[in-house]
């Protein structure tokens, strides 16, 4: 399985966007104190890296 640089920066983003949903899903849904505003605002993290990889596809 021959990977180019695109399609590993493809693979990065599903699985960053993947991740951050479920740690922003853990925030809202499974911690109600505190602990929930930091996954939520790591998931955002995550959300925002997904979106510089996605950018960043087709120009390396």
């Amino acid at each position: 399985m021959g990977l180019n640089k695109n399609s590993v920066l493809g693979y990065a983003t599903l699985i960053m966007i993947l991740f951050g949903l479920i740690l922003i899903g853990l925030g809202i849904f499974r911690y109600e104190d505190v602990a929930g505003w930091g996954f939520a605002a790591t998931g955002v993290g995550f959300l925002a890296i997904a979106w510089v990889f996605d950018a960043l596809k087709g120009r390396v």
